[in-house]
């Protein structure tokens, strides 16, 4: 088993659109819990809320807002245990945000490999 990080990234939400989606997600979270699958699932504020943080030629550099310009923003995260990528692709395909935006699927790397 291995994990994976389901970054959503959407533009912004047509409120109409997303009526009915919150019923919808609120099944699919149980589901991937009762599978075993879902080990966290967070929603992120607006990118307005962000501060970005840089360090420069030894200098701290802190700017209100999101580093990246963009249409699309990281607006939440999945992190799924997998038996590979083929299926946390299948669950990635799952989510709403898969119709509305962008759904990036990457694998974790566990703390032992980090050094």
């Amino acid at each position: 088993m291995a994990q994976f990080m389901l970054m959503c990234c959407q533009s912004e939400m047509d409120p109409a659109a997303s009526e009915g989606v919150m019923p919808m997600l609120l099944e699919l979270h149980r589901n991937l819990r009762e599978a075993g699958i879902l080990l966290d699932v967070q929603r992120l504020r607006p990118p307005e809320s962000a501060t970005s943080v840089r360090v420069r030629h030894g200098e701290t550099e802190v700017t209100d807002g999101p580093f990246a310009v963009t249409k699309e923003f990281l607006a939440g995260y999945y992190l799924v245990e997998c038996a590979d990528l083929g299926e946390a692709i299948g669950v990635a395909g799952r989510l709403a945000g898969a119709r509305s935006g962008t759904i990036e699927v990457r694998p974790v790397i566990p703390p032992a490999e980090w050094a």
